[in-house]
C-alpha cells in the first residue's frame, strides 16, 4: 500500500530557532520554507536520501495549526506524526478503509515556498487518531515531487545526515500496535522479539528504506492503554567519528561514539538541540 515513510512531523514553538537547530544535526540546509494556507501552519523541509523531516509550527488560524498547537501545549516540542507515501491514494483509501481505519475523504494540498514562491501540491488522506492510537498519520501522494530538492550538504560529506534509520514509537500494548501497523498499514514485519536485559519488547516494521520501531516496556508502562507516542529518530551517518566532532565543535552535547546493538554499527547520542527529540546518530557495519 506504501512505498516510504514520506516524512516525520516534528512539532516546534520558535520555526526560525528549530531550523538553526536542525540545520546544524544534519549538517545540511534547507530544502523549503514555507506555509499551508488555511491549515494554519507554516513548515521548513529537509529531504534526506530516503525520507524528509518536517518543521511544523502554528501559523494563522486553521485546523492543522490548532492541532499542533495542542501537541506543543500537552507535550512540548518533539515528534507528532508519519506520513507515508503512495503512488495510488485512490486505491490506498480504499484499502485503508476495507481496514478499518477510517480515512478522511481525499483532499488537495498546497504548499509555497516563502522564499521563492514556488508551489508544491499533494493530495492527502488523514487516519483518525481514534484508530491511529493517537499518532497524527497521513497518507500523501505527491503530484510534483520534483519541487523538493534535496537538503543540500554543508561541509564535510562524512560529517553530514544522509537518512534516517529508524522512528522509535513507544507503546503499552505491542500487538495493538502491531494490528495498525503491519495489518491495517500494510507495513513488513520484520522482527517481533522481547530483551529481557532491557525490559523491552521490540518490533520491526519496514516500509521503503526505514524502519518503524514499536517499542513496549515489558513492566511499568507509563502509556495509557490506547495510547502511542512517537518518541525518537535514529539517524544514518558515514562516520560516527566525524559527526560526533562536528557536532561538538558546533557546542551541541554529544556523547562518546560507542559500539551499537547491531553488531558491527557504531553510535553517538545527541543530547541537545534536537527540540526535545531523543536522538541517536548510527554508522553502518562494513559490508562482509
Amino acid at each position: 500500500m506504501f512505498d516510504a515513510l514520506d516524512h516525520v512531523i516534528l512539532a516546534v514553538r520558535d520555526l526560525e530557532d528549530a531550523t538553526r537547530h536542525y540545520a546544524t544535526l544534519l549538517s545540511r540546509s534547507p530544502s523549503w520554507r514555507g506555509d499551508h494556507p488555511g491549515w494554519g501552519t507554516a513548515n521548513v523541509l529537509f529531504r534526506l536520501n530516503n525520507t524528509y523531516i518536517e518543521l511544523i509550527t502554528p501559523y494563522g488560524d486553521g485546523p492543522l495549526g490548532r492541532t499542533v498547537a495542542t501537541q506543543l501545549d500537552r507535550r512540548g516540542e518533539g515528534p507528532m506524526g508519519l506520513a507515508f507515501a503512495t503512488s495510488d491514494l485512490d486505491t490506498a483509501h480504499a484499502q485503508l478503509a476495507a481496514n478499518g481505519l477510517e480515512p478522511s475523504p481525499v483532499a488537495p494540498g498546497l504548499g509555497r515556498d516563502t522564499d521563492t514562491g514556488q508551489v508544491r501540491r499533494w493530495r492527502s488522506v488523514l487516519l483518525p487518531d481514534t484508530r491511529t492510537r493517537g499518532v497524527l498519520m497521513i497518507a500523501i501522494e505527491h503530484e510534483s515531487p520534483d519541487r523538493l530538492p534535496e537538503a543540500q550538504p554543508v561541509g564535510s560529506k562524512d560529517a553530514i545526515v544522509s537518512g534516517i534509520d529508524h522512528v522509535v514509537v513507544h507503546t503499552s500494548d505491542a500487538d495493538a500496535a502491531i494490528a495498525l501497523y503491519h495489518e491495517g498499514l500494510g507495513l513488513r514485519l520484520a522482527l517481533d522479539r522481547n530483551f529481557p536485559d532491557w525490559a523491552m519488547r521490540l518490533v520491526f516494521l519496514r516500509v521503503g528504506a526505514v524502519t518503524v520501531e514499536i517499542a513496549q516496556p515489558l513492566r511499568d508502562a507509563q502509556l495509557p492503554a490506547r495510547t502511542d507516542q512517537i518518541w525518537g529518530l535514529s539517524w544514518n551517518v558515514p562516520s560516527a567519528d566525524a559527526a560526533r566532532t562536528r557536532l561538538a565543535a558546533a557546542g551541541l552535547d554529544v556523547s562518546e561514539v560507542r559500539p551499537g546493538h547491531k553488531p558491527g554499527t557504531r553510535v553517538a547520542t545527541v543530547k541537545s538541540g534536537t527540540c526535545g527529540v531523543p536522538t541517536l546518530l548510527i554508522e553502518a557495519a562494513e559490508p562482509a
